[in-house]
């Protein structure tokens, strides 16, 4: 004797293409954040450059468009130095945003969100005398 299922009972093998399809974004997601932002990051950073004038602080950076910020250096006044082990550290730029304290621990890796960082120099070799000459160019700019 064989036993059916009811009219309305489905197998296994039988489950509709869309519910396999809905977990994808979520594996994406999943794994961007583990790895990506990691990825994104390293990719953003090989493709940034930093520059001094006499008047400005200036990131350049891009990985699919370019994009130039610049900072008056007149008009910087909370600029702060971060050394780290091996010779690099990190000039940051500004305070940190009232209306967003939790813009301190946001980074450029995450999609949209690189506008909300401070920003900075980051992971630059000879940080002091970077920040040295910034500060000097301060002083001039009186």
């Amino acid at each position: 004797m064989t036993l059916h299922g009811t009219p309305h009972s489905r197998a296994p093998h039988d489950s509709p293409i869309l519910a396999p399809l809905w977990g994808v974004p979520f594996v994406l997601v999943g794994l961007y954040i583990i790895f990506g932002r990691f990825i994104t990051d390293a990719r953003m950073r090989a493709n940034t450059i930093y520059g001094i004038t006499n008047k400005r602080a200036l990131i350049l950076t891009g990985v699919i468009r370019t994009t130039l910020r610049g900072f008056d250096l007149r008009s910087l006044s909370d600029v702060s130095l971060s050394e780290h082990r091996g010779g690099t550290g990190t000039i940051t730029f500004g305070s940190a945003a009232s209306w967003a304290p939790w813009a301190t621990f946001v980074t450029p890796s995450w999609p949209g969100m690189g506008g909300y960082a401070r920003p900075s120099f980051d992971l630059i070799p000879e940080p002091r005398r970077v920040y040295e000459t910034i500060r000097e160019a301060q002083r001039k700019l009186g």
